[in-house]
């Protein structure tokens, strides 16, 4: 999109993002065919998140048989992964396609703030779910006693305090961008909405994300070596599904992780196009959660059922059945 000759000698004029404004960020948009494309599966993945999140809600909240410690950390994931769909992906989407920021500074601030906390409180949950299971299965005796309905509490407290304190905190106060002073000239335009990260920082990123990530790996190898043991139905398919979520997490913010390092140490070297692919990848992950409890749950499936065609609605439909004891 640069200003250049084309043949027939006449001259180019880049789009702009703000066409009356002086230093506004050059546009370049898709071509309609991709555009159309794009904007489909970006925006069926928002609706996707939205919908999905919002139904694991309802049914947990709404059926008292679903009602426990584990199951409220499962509601408090959902409720990140509904906001990423509810306060990230759309203006994301725009931002995406348009390749502009049209929503205000502020917002561009905000918007990053919201993506960073939601995405540490779905990992610090997942962690969380993880050691839940861990004790169920190692110590099923013990396990109601252990995990109470204070001591999730407690866990998802952290889960979002902590994400939203720190987040807010680095953003906020602007030292995630300490040193990179004149790269951000540099790159500030009308209309763009870039947050970079200093390499001290970027490790910091890292590690909150990489730590509570190898505690769930390590919890998760330690219930697959007991699964094949003495282990009831539910708590293996519980095992299994959090088995999923965890790997799906993993596919998910890996990339993006791990080309935020790379950025950050050799000069911010990413095309905005491979950037963009993998912050949607990561994005996507919070419409996978419910698909899973959906192909790996029968109480999930008939709860939603019951959302849809309204019968949640009809007195005493809170202590309907989902499952068998």
């Amino acid at each position: 999109g640069n200003t250049g000759l084309i043949p027939g000698g006449r001259i180019k004029i880049p789009h702009l993002c703000y066409e009356h404004l002086n230093g506004s960020c050059v546009k370049t948009p898709y071509s309609p065919g991709p555009r159309l494309i794009l904007y489909t599966v970006f925006i069926f993945g928002a609706v996707r998140t939205v919908f999905g999140n919002l139904l694991v809600m309802i049914s947990i909240l709404h059926f008292k048989q679903l009602h426990s410690p584990a199951n409220f950390l499962i509601t408090s994931l959902a409720c990140a992964d509904f906001l990423v769909g509810v306060t990230v992906t759309p203006f994301s989407t725009v931002r995406s396609m348009e390749s502009c920021w049209y929503f205000g500074e502020s917002y561009c601030q905000l918007h990053s703030c919201f993506e960073g906390s939601f995405c540490y409180a779905s990992i610090y949950h997942l962690c969380f779910i993880s050691l839940d299971r861990y004790i169920a299965v190692t110590d099923p005796l013990v396990y109601p006693t252990k995990f109470t309905v204070s001591v999730s509490g407690m866990c998802i407290v952290f889960s979002w305090l902590f994400p939203i304190i720190y987040t807010f905190s680095l953003l906020g106060t602007g030292v995630n961008a300490a040193g990179l002073e004149d790269l951000v000239s540099a790159l500030t335009c009308v209309g763009g909405c870039q947050i970079a990260v200093n390499q001290s920082w970027v490790l910091v990123n890292f590690l909150l994300f990489f730590i509570p990530t190898l505690a769930m790996i390590v919890l998760y190898s330690k219930i697959s070596s007991l699964l094949n043991n003495s282990l009831g139905d539910r708590e293996r398919k519980a095992a299994r599904t959090l088995g999923m979520a965890v790997l799906a997490f993993l596919v998910s913010w890996l990339p993006y992780f791990l080309d935020s390092i790379i950025d950050a140490f050799l000069g911010f070297i990413t095309p905005t196009y491979v950037y963009e692919i993998l912050v949607w990848i990561a994005y996507y992950n919070s419409a996978m959660n419910p698909l899973i409890y959906a192909f790996f749950y029968p109480w999930f499936r008939k709860a939603i059922k019951l959302i849809v065609t309204g019968k949640v609605l009809r007195e005493n439909s809170s202590t309907i059945h989902l499952f068998s004891e």
